[in-house]
């Protein structure tokens, strides 16, 4: 017992010493950008409380949320990840939703001038590095070899990827023009559209939807409820569409 305790203790302090009032949201790496505006306008709207943003790979915030980190609600970029914390009973009942929707595109740096223009050029000599999460534990690498392995270039491409720990960390790969070529979210494009540009965008077998849900264990459970409300009421969507996310 003392045990889990030390390391929730570890994990609060990681993110940020929380007080009653907070509210402490893990969401995906790819949301960074709207959850900031979003945690503004609803500290805006409800006067007192406090959000509290800590971000990564939806795979790692399971894994952080399972050992004791002291969330209220999570956001994940695919239902893998969600279906994950569920099946560990992590989540609070009945309160998993799907709240925006996006899409996974392959980008190059802006200065790029390789014929990228479909999946099978990624099999040119001139396309040496290629950046994706890794699929063992980013949601975007999972969709990425689906598109992949679907097209039937994975064994073709493999030995060419770089993996990322994290969908942000692929972008910034491609944006220092350290690989050749790049799988994010069209969201993520978007936030670096001076130094990367989308070559195409990738179909998936599945449509890219993101869940959120409330945390079964949540310190302020009260909060976290107002929260999540308030990403799926029309004021929090029109902030989540200014990113680029769509209506689920």
């Amino acid at each position: 017992m003392l045990k889990k305790l030390c390391l929730a203790a570890a994990l609060a302090s990681a993110m940020g010493v929380a007080s009653a009032a907070d509210i402490t949201v893990s969401a995906a790496a790819s949301l960074t950008n709207a959850f900031k505006e979003l945690s503004q306008a609803y500290e805006a709207a409800h006067p007192g409380d406090k959000v509290l943003l800590n971000f990564a790979a939806s795979d790692a915030l399971v894994a952080q949320i399972a050992k004791g980190a002291p969330v209220d609600v999570f956001a994940s970029a695919d239902q893998e990840a969600m279906d994950k914390a569920e099946q560990q009973q992590l989540l609070a009942a009945g309160s998993r939703k799907n709240f925006v929707s996006n899409s996974l595109v392959l980008i190059v740096p802006a200065a790029s001038t390789l014929p990228v223009k479909s999946l099978a050029d990624l099999r040119l000599p001139a396309v040496a590095r290629v950046a994706m999460g890794n699929p063992a534990g980013v949601p975007v690498g999972r969709y990425a070899k689906q598109a992949l392995e679907k097209a039937g270039l994975w064994t073709a491409v493999e030995p060419k990827l770089i993996f990322g720990a994290s969908v942000r960390q692929s972008l910034d790969y491609v944006a220092r023009g350290e690989v050749d070529a790049g799988f994010v979210y069209a969201t993520d494009a978007l936030v670096m559209k001076d130094k990367v540009k989308a070559a195409l965008p990738v179909p998936t077998e599945s449509p890219v939807l993101y869940p959120i849900a409330a945390v079964r264990a949540a310190p302020n459970p009260a909060g976290g409820g107002k929260f999540l409300a308030y990403a799926l009421a029309p004021a929090g969507q029109a902030i989540l569409a200014k990113y680029g996310f769509g209506r689920p």
